[in-house]
């Protein structure tokens, strides 16, 4: 089978579904395994030219989300975060500012779902107008329209983390429909689309993995991850088994070669195996965090700045 894909890939045919699936289905435990990760891990080195970046979120607040996703620490229905907060603009330009000191390539304003919107493009526009326009400054809040896209265009938001989740609308109270206009909304503004397919658990099928590696494709995103389900204590998720580091390795490595993301590929949360499956940017986070009980998630689960620079170093890669 990856024979038969990377002979696709040479003479320039598009791939497909089924070629997803049939990747996917690739046991871990065979030599075919391996030669998924070194496909992968070879037309990153090259085609990013052995170039590695890193992400900083900032968590801007911490409140019950309408959201109501059944996997997330801020759920409305299990609200699970050990404190209720909301950061000022002043605390939020000043926390930026730190991290532009780190060299990050790409920083991530998060809010929940039903965060203030004028409110978020003041803080947004505050943050541009004191860190180095190198770096790239991304929206990660709920569903907006075109109107609002443009707003952040023109507060300084260079791009947008939006998603389809998988099993949108059943373990979330969100419309999928209103997650893809959100999708159609940030591309119709030229802002910079970044995609993820998450949060990936046992109980989700190849299949449907697959169509949101396809949806990336669609929308020929630059900027793609992949992320593992959390089981956050007191979610319905919680004891659930999670997915083996092997296999999210697996599933990077084939999100790489399908979606043929142009600039990064990403693993969430940092983990080493992956790095030799094609993935060269990871994150690094602060404050709030959807996979964390604790408010400052650079404490608990989050990873700094220092520590996924060293990951990457580790692996081979040129952090600039």
């Amino acid at each position: 089978m990856l024979t038969n894909t990377l002979s696709k890939i040479k003479n320039g045919v598009d791939l497909t579904k089924e070629d997803a699936i049939a990747l996917l289905n690739i046991k871990t435990t065979s030599k075919e395994f391996y030669d998924l990760l070194a496909t992968a891990n070879d037309l990153s080195r090259s085609q990013y030219n052995n170039r590695a970046y890193i992400f900083a979120q900032i968590g801007i607040n911490s409140a019950p989300c309408s959201g109501n996703c059944k996997f997330c620490s801020l759920a409305r229905d299990s609200f699970m975060v050990d404190a209720h907060f909301e950061k000022n603009e002043k605390q939020v330009v000043s926390e930026a500012k730190n991290l532009e000191g780190d060299n990050i390539d790409s920083l991530f304003l998060m809010t929940t779902a039903d965060y203030d919107k004028q409110k978020y493009l003041s803080i947004g526009q505050a943050v541009r107008q004191n860190i180095s326009k190198k770096i790239q400054l991304v929206a990660n809040i709920g569903d907006f329209d075109c109107d609002y896209a443009r707003q952040l265009k023109s507060a300084g938001f260079s791009g947008v983390y939006h998603v389809v989740r998988l099993r949108e609308g059943s373990d979330t109270d969100l419309k999928k429909e209103a997650r893809i206009a959100t999708l159609d909304a940030i591309k119709s503004a030229g802002l910079e689309l970044y995609y993820c397919v998450e949060p990936i658990g046992p109980e989700h099928s190849y299949d449907e993995i697959a169509d949101e590696m396809l949806r990336a494709k669609k929308y020929k995103v630059n900027i793609m991850a992949v992320m593992g389900r959390v089981n956050v204590p007191g979610t319905v998720f919680d004891g659930k088994i999670s997915l083996s580091e092997f296999e999210l390795a697996k599933i990077a490595a084939v999100a790489r070669i399908i979606t043929n993301p142009k600039k990064s590929m990403c693993i969430h949360e940092p983990m080493k195996i992956p790095l030799l499956a094609g993935v060269n940017q990871l994150y690094a986070e602060y404050g709030s965090n959807p996979r964390d009980t604790n408010s400052n998630t650079d404490t608990n689960r989050g990873y700094d700045v220092k520590g996924i620079k060293a990951m990457l170093i580790e692996a081979g890669y040129n952090v600039e």
